[in-house]
């Protein structure tokens, strides 16, 4: 038989399993994954100093996004984990497809062209140096 109640061990494992690192997510963003990749990847192993000026000075519409996850990542370590905020640095980012809008665009004789809107998943993962 198991020890305690069915609850309680259920409670135990999930803390067990349960991420140690800050991490936020954002997710249904409509951009199309691969655009959020190409940010992703340039603030990838950057401090998070570092990480946020690059981003608040890049041109794109996906760099806002990221900013944004990245600062509520920032959040979550210094206030639910109580780590060092200039210690922090991004371990790990990942753009996840989301699912697609299918849309019909009218075109001439009667045809119909597709347009997909893409979206994605953002996630950002910190660690401590």
């Amino acid at each position: 038989m198991a020890k305690g109640h069915r609850s309680q061990i259920k409670k135990e494992r999930n803390i067990a399993t349960q991420e140690k690192r800050p991490h936020a997510t954002a997710k249904y963003v409509g951009i199309p994954a691969p655009k959020a990749k190409i940010v992703l990847d340039q603030i990838k192993g950057k401090d998070v100093a570092t990480a946020a000026a690059m981003l608040n000075y890049s041109p794109r519409l996906a760099a806002e996004i990221i900013g944004k996850v990245l600062k509520s990542a920032v959040a979550n370590a210094e206030n639910n984990l109580g780590m060092d905020v200039s210690k922090l640095y991004v371990e790990e980012v990942s753009a996840d497809q989301g699912p697609t809008m299918k849309r019909i665009r009218p075109r001439a004789q009667g045809r119909a062209y597709r347009i997909l809107k893409r979206s994605c998943h953002i996630s950002i993962v910190l660690n401590e140096r």
